[in-house]
């Protein structure tokens, strides 16, 4: 690219001609460029190049005349007075007598009008020299040049290098802040005393990061500088986890559809924020586009190149551009520069025309000859060399913010540096081939690159100026705010500092309350494409958008987020729950069948009722027990009955509260054995009556002598040791123990007791039931026995309720859950044992308590004869 830059520049013009060195033995200039500058002679030249003029004008081509020369337009007072800075320089290095003495360097300075074009031809005339004819074919004495100071724009430089670099020309420049500069096998002789934009884009995505703007938009330049800088600034935003809301750039055309495209994606973004990698020249026309439509509410930050420009301090802007944040290079300050500004005078000297376009535009007048000019309606006057530039106030004469011109000043004490350390070498040690040092008459400019490379000075306002092994300097930036001004422009303040240190990488400071916000609420913007997600939410990124675009979605229940912008919900452990904000894990609400519940009061006092009611029938039949309705079919097995109902009811109290080892291993051991007991007495009872009944007919007198007392007691119990025996084998080999199930509510942890063992408490309820259904059997087929001794209806009755009971509890204690299965198994206790107690205890009652009149032999022995 570059090369075909080179031979479009150098074939037209036609700067060598091969035929003519071989003719005369000399080297002749074919042609002399038109370039504005200022000269001045001195025993080494240095070279400089700035934009002194804003555009470069182009002749239309007709092709069929010699092309004119290209012209600039629109005088930059701040960058030539960056040139006088220069110029201030050398001279203040003249009169140094412990800086090159007995050397008096001079200066070709040149305006590359902001135009690649222009620069080139500047940077060549520098190297080539402007004497019109050479004999010394041997390139013997010093170069024209011994190194550059510029150019300020990162393509020129680029395009500059890539020549001049082939002969190691030494290029320091002042304001070219393209990352690709530091490459050095492309840039071997290039320098710069500003930092990269690499140091320039994380100097902002630091702000971005302290201000929490995550969602901004990108404007630069369609140049080297301003592409490079996007490349580094999309980086770095994905780094950081920022978004870039849109990305357009700014052409050199200045094109006002373009510019009107830009506005509008500005004034449809979401973005508040809005940065820009450009020069200041195509600034300008995309802020005069602002003003015409009025867009206002958007916070603009500046780079560097344009973020100290005191083009857009009026009045105008202020309502736009008040409040801008820039990064700014290291200010700095220089003795004696303003006095030297305002002493200048223009020359007679034809080649020093840059001098003169700027006196002519500082005052409005004109050096041409003769009367009075006319320029439009105005009339010019004639300029005499001899106004006063006290009595001006430009951005020329201001040496308040010295930037640009400090980075100036930095760069030829740099080159001054390197020449006198070269020239401090002495034969025999010196760094090249043979301990050889430079010879200052032939001076190569590859010499001086080696001893650049290794400068290291103080300037007289405390700045340590080095350069790293890319050539770069060290990175230190200042942080500036746009800010209302009495007089009603804009004014530049510094409100903070940007360091690059070693050990803590890029260190930003900022003074919060000395900066100026252009908005209602006097404080920063929001600048977000979604709010931050809160606790208890997390990101869900939008379809088809930056990661920056999401919704916030509330955790699940059982995971949670305790901080913001959180992607993904974390599990709370097993023994916890999310809160009700899901910010937090919060311990699981741990549930049982306790005595303060409202289930497990009502269940205790249903407990408790059936214990006294079994007590009251016992102390009934005991005040009663000579009755005959008592002593009937054996008044032994009604108490024994009694008592495991009893046991029956109080069973159920180890079934409520917090369940425990013992609990767990006693509740269903009690209640196996208890209703064991039960049925067994009412089984044996039911025995009783059918053997009562047979003895009562001549076939069977002597089945009752069979089944006697001790029968009784006996079957009794064997039954009964048979479920211990089935109790014992469970509990030895799978206890019940306490067990934390949260398999029923998440949210909730049951604490209840596991059966340990499905086929011993199967075990357990089959016997019971075994027992139930054979006394059921009998006491069905007993049930047409005669009245005196039948109890056999109202045992039929009990057990079909107890069946009944115990069917329906199977189904409905696996379909609740938690505490409710423990409720379910407690209300089948006493609904069966209630249904017990009243079907088999309530007749005798009501007989001896309501009818004691059918409590006699008498009435028992008369229904016999009666059913006879």
């Amino acid at each position: 690219m570059w090369f075909t830059l080179i031979i479009s520049l150098y074939l037209p013009l036609d700067c060598l001609s091969a035929a003519s060195i071989f003719r005369s033995g000399t080297c002749q200039l074919q042609r002399h460029f038109r370039l504005n500058g200022v000269y001045q002679d001195g025993d080494v030249i240095l070279g400089g190049l700035f934009e002194v003029h804003f555009f470069t004008v182009f002749p239309e081509q007709s092709f069929r005349t010699e092309p004119e020369e290209p012209y600039c337009e629109i005088f930059n007072m701040e960058s030539f007075q960056h040139a006088q800075t220069m110029a201030f320089a050398i001279n203040e290095i003249n009169k140094n007598p412990n800086l090159l003495p007995n050397i008096t360097l001079g200066y070709h300075l040149y305006d590359n009008c902001v135009m690649l074009g222009m620069a080139f031809r500047a940077a060549i005339s520098l190297v080539s020299g402007t004497d019109k004819s050479s004999s010394d074919l041997n390139c013997t004495g010093p170069p024209p040049v011994i190194g550059i100071v510029g150019d300020p724009s990162s393509t020129p430089s680029i395009a500059i290098s890539s020549v001049l670099g082939l002969f190691r020309v030494p290029i320091v420049s002042h304001y070219a802040t393209c990352t690709c500069l530091s490459d050095r096998k492309k840039y071997p002789s290039f320098f710069r005393t500003i930092p990269s934009d690499a140091f320039q884009v994380r100097a902002m995505v630091q702000i971005l990061r302290h201000f929490g703007w995550t969602w901004v938009g990108l404007l630069y330049s369609d140049d080297d500088y301003g592409i490079y800088a996007a490349q580094s600034f999309h980086q770095e935003m994905q780094l950081s986890g920022h978004c870039v809301a849109f990305s357009e750039i700014l052409r050199y055309d200045n094109n006002p559809r373009s510019i009107q495209h830009i506005t509008g994606v500005i004034q449809a973004s979401t973005a508040r924020v809005v940065i820009v990698f450009s020069p200041s020249s195509l600034v300008i026309p995309l802020m005069e586009e602002v003003v015409l439509q009025n867009i206002t509410g958007m916070q603009w930050i500046a780079s560097e190149s344009w973020a100290t420009s005191p083009v857009f301090h009026t009045s105008r802007f202020l309502p736009f551009l008040a409040g801008t944040l820039g990064i700014a290079i290291r200010r700095g300050e220089i003795k004696g520069l303003h006095d030297f500004l305002l002493h200048l005078r223009p020359t007679s000297h034809p080649r020093d025309n840059m001098l003169r376009i700027f006196w002519e535009n500082m005052f409005g007048c004109s050096f041409e000859t003769g009367n009075k000019e006319t320029d439009g309606e105005q009339m010019k006057t004639v300029c005499t060399g001899q106004e006063d530039l006290t009595t001006t106030n430009t951005t020329y004469t201001d040496v308040s913010e010295l930037r640009a011109a400090y980075n100036v000043y930095k760069a030829v004490y740099a080159l001054a540096h390197a020449l006198h350390d070269l020239m401090q070498c002495e034969e025999g040690s010196g760094p090249f081939i043979g301990n050889k040092c430079a010879d200052i008459t032939n001076l190569k400019p590859w010499q001086l690159v080696h001893y650049l490379q290794k400068v290291n000075f103080t300037t007289d306002f405390g700045d340590h100026v080095s350069f790293d092994k890319n050539g770069d300097a060290l990175a230190v930036y200042d942080v500036m705010n746009w800010q209302p001004n009495s007089d009603g422009a804009i004014r530049i303040y510094t409100v903070g500092v940007v360091n690059e240190e070693l050990e803590t990488g890029m260190v930003l400071t900022l003074d919060e309350d000395a900066i100026y916000w252009n908005f209602e609420t006097k404080k920063p913007p929001r600048s977000v494409c979604s709010e931050s997600c809160p606790p208890g939410t997390r990101r869900a990124t939008r379809k088809g958008l930056p990661h920056c675009c999401f919704d916030c979605l509330p955790c699940r229940d059982g995971e949670i987020s305790n901080a913001t912008d959180t992607i993904e919900c974390m599990v709370c452990p097993v023994e916890f729950w999310s809160s009700p904000n899901k910010d937090q894990c919060v311990p699981k609400k741990v549930e049982f069948l306790s005595y303060e519940d409202p289930l497990g009061i009502s269940l205790t006092t249903a407990s408790l009722l059936g214990t006294c009611s079994c007590a009251l029938v016992m102390i009934i039949f005991m005040h009663h027990r000579n009755t005959p309705i008592v002593r009937a079919n054996n008044s032994e097995l009604s108490f024994l009955l009694l008592l495991s109902l009893k046991l029956c009811f109080l069973c159920v109290l180890l079934f409520i509260g917090q369940p425990q080892l013992w609990t767990c291993q006693l509740r269903h051991a009690v209640f196996g054995i208890s209703f064991v007991l039960c049925i067994s007495s009412i089984l044996v009872k039911t025995m009783v009556v059918i053997a009562v009944f047979r003895s009562s007919r001549p076939e069977g007198k002597g089945a009752i002598r069979w089944f006697g007392a001790a029968q009784q007691r006996c079957t009794i119990l064997v039954l009964t040791a048979i479920q211990v025996v089935i109790c014992a084998i469970w509990l030895s080999t799978a206890s019940p123990t306490p067990h934390k199930n949260n398999l029923y509510i998440r949210s909730i942890i049951v604490y209840e007791c596991a059966i340990g063992s499905v086929a011993g408490f199967s075990m357990l309820l089959g016997y019971i039931g075994l027992l139930a259904t054979v006394s059921f059997l009998l006491a069905f087929l007993a049930r047409n026995l005669p009245d005196n001794f039948n109890e056999a209806k109202f045992i039929t009755f009990s057990m079909l309720v107890f069946c009944a009971v115990w069917i329906a509890f199977v189904p409905a204690y696996v379909s609740s859950p938690g505490k409710y299965a423990v409720a379910v198994e407690i209300f089948a206790i006493l609904a069966s044992s209630f249904g017990l107690l009243v079907a088999i205890f309530a007749p005798k009652c009501y007989i001896i308590l309501l009818h004691p009149e059918r409590n006699t032999k008498k009435a028992i022995m008369g229904r016999q004869a009666q059913n006879k």
